[in-house]
């Protein structure tokens, strides 16, 4: 009887595993879902209203130059810049690799300038290692220089973590200028984005 029992009690603790294991999975699945559907509801505000500032969000760099996505980016900025949406940019991100020559923030002042756009418009902020710290320390130059109200410049996939973000730091009605991407995988970035969503909402919780 006493083997009987303890394999009883073996059983019931490998269902209980199981149904605990099954559990989270389907929970982790609809958490998924979830994130995925929040990321693919991110959009460009419509109708945007003009602001002090543009802050495009780093992304790699390939050497001295932006990568095919940051270029996207930067490029999507340039339009709005153009159609008077902002008079002037802050672009944010720190050193990718300590070989580079420039940060992410450098990079894409290089490239703007490039473009025709005033040095004296391109503000650095390029310290940022994170989207966290790309509008935190955006914003305190924003303060700094007494700006009041931004576009933030991400894709698509990355509007809706950003827009959040800044919501949390009390950004004055940041607005969004999202651009869908052409040169990247978006099963890979998509997947990164909603651990990276997951991570932020984590971190959410103990500001």
């Amino acid at each position: 009887m006493r083997k009987v029992s303890r394999r009883g009690r073996r059983f019931r603790l490998k269902r209980n595993l199981l149904i605990l294991l099954v559990i989270c999975i389907a929970a982790g699945l609809l958490w998924c879902a979830s994130v995925f559907g929040r990321i693919n509801s991110a959009a460009t505000t419509n109708p945007m209203q003009k602001a002090d500032v543009g802050i495009i969000l780093g992304m790699a760099m390939w050497g001295d130059k932006p990568s095919p996505g940051l270029k996207e980016r930067l490029d999507y900025g340039l339009k709005l810049y153009r159609e008077g949406i902002f008079p002037r940019f802050i672009v944010s991100g720190g050193l990718d690799r300590a070989d580079y020559k420039y940060t992410e923030a450098e990079g894409m002042k290089n490239y703007l300038v490039e473009q025709g756009v005033p040095e004296n418009a391109v503000i650095l902020e390029n310290k940022s290692t994170s989207t966290y710290e790309n509008l935190k320390f955006s914003q305190k130059l924003m303060q700094s220089k007494g700006f009041n109200t931004a576009v933030i410049i991400t894709h698509t996939f990355h509007g809706q973590r950003a827009l959040e973000i800044a919501q949390e730091l009390n950004y004055n009605r940041p607005e969004l200028g999202l651009t869908d991407s052409q040169v990247m995988s978006m099963l890979k970035y998509k997947t990164r984005e909603i651990l990276a969503y997951t991570k932020w909402k984590m971190q959410q919780l103990f500001l």
